[in-house]
């Protein structure tokens, strides 16, 4: 009669156990989902302030201060993330800074946003690549359609 007390006590330990062990894998699943979800809202957030600077820079290609800050303004996320975000704007142009008279002339302004050290909420996945910070980079390029050439 012992014997088979002893053997549920052991199959109670068991289980807590294996809940126990199933329960970390879980919560290192849904972790993990939540942080690639967080970069992945931060990427969208940074394409489309990007954007936002190249459509401006399309039509004022000399004024980077203001394309700049037109980037910084797009969204609350931009603004939250302040100064840790470079914005780099380079209008590709071989010649005049203006829309050319023929399609092989055309110019474009490419706006480029850096934010080199997102942080990463769960340490495990630190741990696993090297650092608990990841980059995350978002560009956009727009023709230049003002001001027109003579």
């Amino acid at each position: 009669m012992n014997n088979k007390k002893l053997g549920h006590k052991t199959e109670r330990a068991q289980s807590l156990v294996e809940f126990s062990l199933g329960m970390m894998f879980l919560l290192v699943l849904v972790v993990g989902i939540t942080d690639v979800a967080r970069a992945m809202f931060t990427y969208l957030s940074m394409r489309d302030a990007a954007q936002e600077g190249a459509l401006f820079g399309s039509v004022n290609p000399q004024d980077s201060a203001a394309i700049e800050a037109r980037v910084r303004n797009s969204s609350n996320t931009m603004s939250a993330l302040g100064a840790s975000v470079t914005v780099a704007i380079e209008p590709t142009v071989t010649g005049k800074l203006c829309l050319g008279a023929t399609a092989g002339e055309a110019h474009g302004i490419e706006v480029t946003i850096n934010y080199p050290n997102f942080p990463l909420t769960m340490p495990l996945i630190g741990a696993v690549i090297g650092e608990q910070t990841i980059p995350i980079s978002a560009s956009a390029i727009n023709m230049i359609i003002s001001p027109m050439c003579h």
